[in-house]
């Protein structure tokens, strides 16, 4: 199976925080992966070194068998231009309509014709179910179709890679469900290698291929769908049952509570 995307031994910090602590994994090519993890674990970070923004303290991402953070700026760019990004918090350009959130990229990046542009906005548009919604603006679009645009503009340029960032955050179960299938379907139709970063386990089980699941910087779990239903591992067992007690802890702390208190008393 060939490969897509490499990354080995990935450390970065952010100051004294340590986000990724030695991560190593492979995104095969034209398949539906998940990075799953709790908040916080560093899937957004690893994203962000993936597509450039930023670099690595130790070990490398390898995109087509290059290392990204060697890359120049033009080459950066053009790597950029193979990936389709769905940014967690949406970013859809307030002032312009759906069709024309659609077609900023393709006028960005290529010397197509309008009449070209147009038709190829249309059929991202038919792929998502919104069609109809062209003329719209983000205000005036529901959670599930603003979703729906943001998934239509990261595959706008037809990319190989497809990056979907918290796909299903703040979705209603229906909305959830579509725009789930939708991943699954424009993966499966057009060859593309899907890549969805995520903590929601339930849809994810049903639409990718494999799992890697992280835990304070550091690949725990990984796996398909089914072996990490039924997998011993304690994160894993965790993370698919949703459980409260476990390997991933719920505080964020060094101290105890008590400690911070005494501390409190003392000080004051």
């Amino acid at each position: 199976m060939s490969t897509a995307i490499e990354i080995e031994d990935l450390h970065f910090h952010y100051g004294q925080r340590k986000v990724l602590q030695g991560i190593s994994l492979v995104i095969p090519e034209g398949k539906v992966s998940a990075i799953l993890g709790n908040s916080g674990c560093g899937k957004t970070t690893l994203l962000k070194i993936i597509g450039g923004q930023l670099k690595p303290l130790k070990g490398a991402v390898r995109f087509n068998g290059r290392v990204v953070h060697e890359m120049s700026d033009s080459e950066l760019y053009a790597m950029r231009r193979e990936m389709g990004m769905m940014f967690q918090q949406g970013g859809l350009f307030s002032d312009l309509t759906v069709f024309e959130n659609i077609a900023f990229a393709l006028r960005e990046h290529t010397r197509l014709p309008e009449k070209m542009i147009r038709d190829l906005v249309y059929m991202k548009l038919e792929a998502v179910g919104l069609r109809g919604a062209k003329d719209l603006f983000p205000a005036e679009l529901s959670g599930g179709m603003n979703r729906r645009v943001c998934l239509a503009r990261a595959i706008a340029m037809d990319p190989t890679v497809a990056i979907y960032d918290e796909p299903f955050a703040g979705l209603d179960p229906i909305s959830l469900n579509a725009v789930a299938k939708l991943v699954r379907h424009l993966n499966d139709s057009t060859g593309i290698t899907s890549i969805v970063v995520t903590y929601d386990v339930s849809e994810t089980l049903k639409v990718v291929d494999y799992i890697y699941l992280i835990s304070e910087g550091r690949l725990v779990a990984m796996g398909d769908p089914q072996s990490m239903v039924n997998s011993s591992n304690p994160y894993a067992h965790q993370f698919i049952n949703a459980e409260a007690d476990g390997p991933v802890p719920f505080q964020v702390t060094k101290t105890t509570l008590e400690d911070d208190f005494r501390l409190q008393t003392i000080n004051h």
